[in-house]
């Protein structure tokens, strides 16, 4: 919203410099994007008339005039101007003046004195354009300051405002704001309306009240739309960044921008029988004063009369009814349209229109007579003819209400975190415009018309601040207890698991969450992954259930900058469908925890030899960061080779997977060599065992070994689990130290050669307890799996 600083203290001029103004509007909410000098400083410049010219004698292009500047004696001065004409007025910078970039002295040229310099806009600074002297008015003054003339000391002022301040999106409501902010009182025109003189008019039908609940128009006959728009109306309109046009038109522009209500005039000689405000037809078409030629969609609304549409209602007026230098009557139309049939529209056509930026924000529902009174006293005024009555058509069922809100200074205070009386709250509402009315120890406000944004309490509270005014708000010391929260050594911070996986060689990266449908089949195999109704990029629609995709993302970036060998780690949150059980209803979002390695075991040195990273140094990893709780499977996974990948387990629930990247996305991606990946639970990785002080023995451990013949099919885990669950409280541990298959072995069957440590706390073990405890495994191991003590 651009508009001119002078215009506005027109309205409401509290005792404020420029600056101190804008501070105040942008800390109101109304931000302050930019302040701009209507024209660069100058001086010694005056209205000025050629009373006389003749050529210069030695110049073709140089004219000698006599310029009367209201000092009695006229000067002589040199112009080089082409469109110099006897008894026009014109800029004249005096001897002394002085302009953008130089001086005004007395000076000769070819021979010939002059005294000052007849400008151009172009030499004030006011414009890049070259078209000779700047053409003032017939009846401007001759001899007044054309600073002061001109107003041109004015400035041009830009606020950003946020889609719910649509109120402030004219004069009137950036000048109710700043009387509510400083309690100087604005001053409005009240609009007379002119005197009805012929009953011409045309009826209104609301097709579509739910989209147009209010539609108001008047017929006005003998307009002159060849008159001249006046010079204080063409730099209002141009100091708020709007070309004039035609008088009408500029009518229109002139009242949206003072009011806030967009206007719209039809020629009243193109239009037949009564005016429909409907939803369009299949196939219908219209050409817009733009040029474009559409075909509205079935939201669109339209303006139109008994045979064609005429205008896309809330957006623009079409080119077949518009006003042209042939108009001798207009239909002005003055409406309010809901803005969700007008939000959206003129940018899916590929445009913009001051009347819609404003209509899809909302406009005052009460307006539309106000301003239909102001743009008929302003058409009379300058383009002359006589009105109708006005037409309007309202379906009160569809407008807009404005409940009370309850109001509770109590609350506001304690919301607000400083002391305000309820009086100064009071009248800090009552300025914006609220009604006010005691309900016991609350307040029923309602907010006036124009106030689309105002709808719960907090919203109240906004305001009692806004027009306190945030600079007047005091600093204060937050309080409150401090209180050192518990912490339990069964669960670890997160950002302690992420130093544990930099401490293991990984580095962590960061990776979207919204990803490539394809990573989700290729990764998870998964066919209804999350979709995005809005995504931000064609490449990332749907949200990740895996965090295995973002990690080979940024491996395969890697390989691309020569990269030998790559550690990576991520924790972050994933999606997916869940009909019941989760946080927001049929979805689960579980937070998880993956690694990547892919290259050497170790970074390249002279003291070992280099090989590849396999499925048992990840394994390793992630044992450590399970605390050596870790079970695991062998199962099958859709992004995994389907003999090197593993179900981690811990306490027989499965948390997690790990295994080499099936060969298929290997290739697919292009790397070479597959990585090694795991993902965990992240709740289970940083449920932390928690250790339990057992007194050292002091007593000597007693060694034996045992070998025990299996069926294949039989895992070392599963004859380890055995034995360690049949094992007597001697027996300390249980380890794996060979596997053998081959020669005296049958070809169904392995041996499996164990380690068993057997000690006591308090004695020295005898041999007799001893040969028990082995026994007892031996037998469980019989029982259990089949297998049998190898010869």
């Amino acid at each position: 919203m651009q508009f001119s600083e002078q215009w506005l203290r027109a309205l409401c001029n509290p005792p404020l410099n420029s600056e101190e103004l804008c501070h105040l509007l942008t800390m109101a909410g109304l931000e302050v994007e930019e302040v701009e000098a209507i024209a660069p400083p100058f001086t010694g410049v005056v209205v000025a008339q050629i009373v006389s010219f003749e050529k210069h004698p030695n110049a073709d292009k140089l004219r000698v005039c006599s310029v009367d500047v209201g000092q009695g004696e006229l000067l002589q001065i040199v112009c080089g101007a082409p469109n110099v004409v006897v008894g026009m007025k014109a800029p004249c910078a005096m001897v002394g003046a002085s302009l953008p970039g130089f001086d005004i002295k007395p000076a000769k040229l070819r021979g010939i004195e002059s005294f000052g310099m007849m400008c151009s806009a172009n030499e004030l600074g006011m414009t890049q354009a070259h078209d000779g002297l700047q053409v003032l008015p017939d009846d401007a003054p001759v001899g007044a300051n054309l600073r002061d003339y001109l107003s041109l000391d004015d400035k041009k002022i830009t606020i950003k405002l946020t889609p719910n301040r649509a109120d402030c999106l004219s004069l009137a409501g950036v000048a109710r704001e700043l009387a509510a902010l400083t309690g100087t009182p604005a001053t409005f025109t009240a609009p007379m309306d002119v005197a009805v003189a012929h009953i011409e008019q045309r009826s209104v039908v609301l097709d579509a009240p739910e989209a147009c609940p209010r539609y108001c128009g008047r017929v006005i006959t003998g307009v002159n739309v060849k008159a001249a728009t006046p010079d204080w109306m063409k730099s209002r309109l141009e100091r708020c960044g709007v070309r004039s046009i035609s008088a009408v038109v500029d009518v229109t522009n002139y009242v949206m921008l003072e009011l806030g209500q967009p206007l719209h005039a039809f020629d009243n000689d193109k239009l037949q029988g009564a005016i429909h405000v409907r939803w369009p037809l299949v196939g219908e078409k219209i050409t817009l004063l733009n040029g474009q030629e559409i075909t509205p969609a079935a939201d669109m609304l339209l303006i139109a009369d008994e045979t064609r549409a005429l205008a896309l209602a809330g957006v623009m007026g079409g080119a077949e009814s518009g006003v042209t230098d042939d108009t001798q009557a207009i239909f002005l139309e003055s409406a309010y349209f809901q803005p969700d049939a007008i939000a959206g529209r003129a940018r899916i056509l590929g445009f913009s229109s001051d009347a819609s930026h404003r209509y899809e924000r909302g406009v005052d529902f009460e307006l539309a007579q106000r301003a239909m009174v102001r743009a008929s006293q302003l058409i009379i005024e300058l383009c002359g003819g006589a009105v109708g009555p006005v037409v309007e058509a309202v379906a009160a069922a569809h407008l807009p209400q404005r409940a009370a809100v309850s109001f509770r200074p109590a609350r506001a205070r304690k919301v607000l975190g400083f002391e305000v009386s309820d009086e100064a709250m009071l009248a800090s509402l009552s300025r914006l415009g609220m009604r006010t009315a005691n309900a016991g120890a609350a307040l029923e406000v309602t907010p006036p018309s124009y106030r689309f944004d105002i709808a719960i309490e907090e919203d109240l509270i906004e305001e009692v601040a806004r027009v306190y005014g945030y600079d007047n708000i005091q600093p204060l010391p937050p309080k409150g207890p401090a209180t050192m929260q518990s912490s339990t050594e069964a669960a670890r911070p997160v950002h302690r698991l992420r130093r544990q996986l930099a401490d293991l060689d990984y580095q962590e990266i960061i990776s979207y969450a919204f990803v490539e449908e394809a990573w989700e089949r290729d990764f998870a195999g998964n066919a209804d992954p999350v979709k995005l109704a809005n995504p931000i990029a064609s490449q990332m629609s749907v949200m990740r259930s895996t965090l295995l995709g973002g990690l080979v993302g940024a491996l395969s970036s890697n390989l691309r900058r020569r990269a030998s060998r790559v550690r990576l780690f991520e924790t972050g949150r994933c999606f997916a469908k869940d009909a019941a059980g989760a946080p927001v209803a049929g979805y689960s979002q579980p937070m998880r925890v993956a690694g990547l390695a892919w290259g050497t075991a170790e970074p390249e040195q002279w003291g070992q030899a280099s090989r590849r990273v396999d499925f048992y140094d990840v394994k390793r990893d992630v044992e450590l960061l399970l605390g050596n709780r870790a079970e695991f499977v062998a199962a099958k996974h859709p992004a995994l080779h389907p003999g090197r990948s593993a179900a981690v387990k811990v306490d027989g629930n499965v948390t997690g997977f790990m295994g080499e990247l099936h060969p298929a996305l290997v290739q697919s991606y292009g790397l070479v060599t597959a990585p090694v990946v795991f993902e965990l639970a992240l709740d289970s990785v940083l449920a932390a065992s928690v250790p339990a002080f057992a007194e050292l023995p002091r007593h000597p451990a007693v060694m034996r070994d045992l070998a025990l013949v299996v069926v294949n099919a039989v895992t070392a885990d599963t004859l380890l689990g055995v034995l360690r669950a049949a094992a007597s409280e001697i027996v300390r541990g249980v380890e794996v130290f060979d596997v053998y298959s081959g020669k005296g072995i049958e070809p169904d069957q392995k041996s499996i050669a164990l380690r068993v440590m057997l000690q006591h706390a308090e004695r020295t073990l005898e041999e007799a307890e001893i040969d028990d405890a082995m026994r007892g495994l031996i037998s469980a191991a019989e029982r259990e799996t089949g297998g049998r003590l190898r010869a």
